[in-house]
């Protein structure tokens, strides 16, 4: 038996086959849609996963604004933003800041749960949100995810 009949298929970049999918956000927990959106992007679903390329899939996101969190974090929580200057910080309940920025909570989310370099950089650019379910996505006919 040849020893090279076994070897592991690494994906490159020529090989990674990308979908367009859309998962609705409208009332499902802030967490448990950013980890589900996260795995997507960096492609742990699909069999051909490999740690150091990009295989995830493109990945749209509607009704971010309708997004829910549970228990009184919606009051009781606070989003912190530092400019990086002395006095610099900022914060502001995340009822507030839906009301002004619907999709920043997720994306903020979903860029934690990612890589911190340039390849979670560029998982990061595969990720497209949108407060309401109009979107400009509709020539890549994505498919629908639960």
């Amino acid at each position: 038996m040849n020893h090279l009949s076994f070897r592991t298929k690494h994906a490159s970049d020529q090989t990674v086959k990308r979908e367009w999918l859309i998962i609705d956000a409208e009332n499902q927990p802030l967490g448990r849609a950013a980890t589900k959106i996260a795995s997507l992007l960096i492609g742990k679903h699909k069999p051909s996963f490999t740690q150091h390329v990009d295989t995830g899939d493109n990945v749209i996101v509607i009704n971010a604004g309708k997004i829910r969190l549970t228990g009184n974090k919606m009051t009781d929580k606070k989003v912190r933003t530092y400019s990086g200057y002395p006095g610099g910080l900022k914060t502001e309940s995340p009822k507030s800041l839906l009301a002004r920025k619907p999709t920043y909570m997720l994306e903020e989310a979903v860029r934690g749960m990612l890589p911190k370099t340039r390849l979670g950089a560029a998982m990061y650019r595969k990720l497209h949100v949108y407060a309401d379910e109009k979107h400009d996505h509709v020539a890549q006919k994505p498919k629908p995810v639960k």
